[in-house]
């Protein structure tokens, strides 16, 4: 396990905490000092990431819908009580769905939009209002944003946006003296991909989307995210971490 204070007196608000990729996070972070502000709509698996967290750093678990704009606000609010003030923003929340485009409906998009773009962006609004300058967001995208994968046209437009965004929310708040980065995972082993089916692909679709090492694992995912918010990472802003064991060399 690892152990250290690199976040110590460190407070972070982390979405999508109650499994994978944001459950291996706010572990990380809490073996590492920091304090966290953990959210996600599911309760049970907030409870979950609770009981497995040690260390030096403590855990606060909230539930939340991350589409939803009064939940989000009160969320943050809450964070910045509870914590006592707000340092890193970890936006990790989202959902998957695989669609072929012939049977892609207007409410996959909107669910797809709705967390993973919506809620991320409405995060990042409120806690701009407490990040002090130092302050950092990082980002989950996807490596789904640059390149193609097939039946994920919806899924991929939405890490796209996240993208996009992150590299001009940190443009424009650079001279604030926060910085914003994204980490974008290629596939890893989750709850959120575990119910993604590719049936009926050939072999050279498999090889788009499969690592020549193999899936990643949360916990991969989350060391990177932990540097990205760190002080070992703080001559980084507005760039694209790709944690996709080299898929796309």
């Amino acid at each position: 396990m690892v152990t250290s204070d690199r976040f110590a007196d460190t407070a972070v608000l982390l979405t999508g905490a109650g499994s994978g990729i944001g459950r291996a996070t706010a572990l990380r972070l809490v073996a590492e000092g920091a304090a966290v502000f953990a959210v996600d709509a599911n309760e049970a698996g907030l409870a979950g990431t609770v009981d497995g967290a040690s260390g030096p750093g403590r855990i606060v678990a909230y539930v939340v819908d991350v589409s939803d704009e009064p939940a989000v606000v009160a969320a943050v609010d809450g964070a910045v009580t509870e914590l006592g003030k707000l340092d890193v923003l970890v936006n990790v929340a989202g959902i998957h769905r695989t669609t072929p485009i012939e049977r892609l409906t207007v409410e996959d998009l909107r669910a797809l939009f709705d967390v993973n773009v919506v809620g991320t962006a409405l995060f990042c609004r409120e806690a701009l209002e407490h990040l002090p300058e130092g302050g950092v967001i990082v980002n989950t995208a996807s490596s789904s944003a640059s390149h193609g994968n097939p039946f994920m046209t919806a899924y991929s437009a939405t890490k796209g946006a996240v993208l996009a965004f992150s590299l001009s929310l940190a443009s424009e708040v650079i001279g604030r003296g926060i910085r914003v980065l994204v980490v974008s995972p290629g596939s890893t082993t989750t709850p959120l991909t575990a119910g993604v089916r590719l049936g009926g692909l050939d072999a050279r679709y498999y090889s788009r989307i499969a690592s020549p090492m193999g899936a990643g694992r949360p916990e991969q995912i989350a060391a990177t995210i932990a540097f990205a918010a760190s002080r070992d990472a703080s001559y980084l802003t507005g760039v694209d971490l790709r944690v996709d064991g080299g898929s796309h060399i």
